[in-house]
């Protein structure tokens, strides 16, 4: 895989949900075998991917065989709209922590990695990178 193909932000929206625009590139990548290496050791079953996925309920490879008999984002959001039965309060919450991920006052050593992965990135200078989620959009050349 020489080719490095940033799945969306993860601030992106289908259905209510953020993230799942970008848990969907990652599958769809993941599938057609062109999922760069940075992204394979969270993929499904770590970080934001798992978040979401018990989030919604699903286990990672329902979500899979979902998406992999889809053509279009739409029939995916179809889907999880038909499927995932979770309140607008409960995607709510996931959004806000997904979104806030990084900033929790009462989390010391989280904020500690997420100083720790911007200066491994070169970005230790940019302040206005306060979540992980911003990490992720200025990692990926978004901001």
């Amino acid at each position: 895989m020489s080719a490095l193909i940033y799945p969306r932000s993860a601030k992106e929206q289908m259905d209510g949900w953020n993230y799942l625009p970008r848990f969907l590139d990652k599958v769809r990548l993941h599938l057609a075998g062109k999922l760069h290496a940075d992204y394979q050791p969270n993929f499904a079953y770590k970080g934001f991917d798992a978040a979401w996925l018990e989030a919604a309920g699903l286990q990672a490879e329902a979500f899979i065989a979902v998406v992999q008999g889809t053509l279009t984002d739409g029939e995916v959001c179809d889907w999880v709209r038909q499927n995932v039965k979770k309140s607008p309060a409960d995607k709510a919450k996931f959004n806000a922590y997904l979104l806030n991920r990084g900033r929790e006052a009462n989390d010391p050593a989280l904020r500690e990695r997420l100083q720790l992965r911007k200066a491994e990135a070169g970005l230790a200078h940019r302040d206005e990178i306060q979540t992980f989620v911003d990490f992720i959009d200025a990692d990926e050349k978004r901001s």
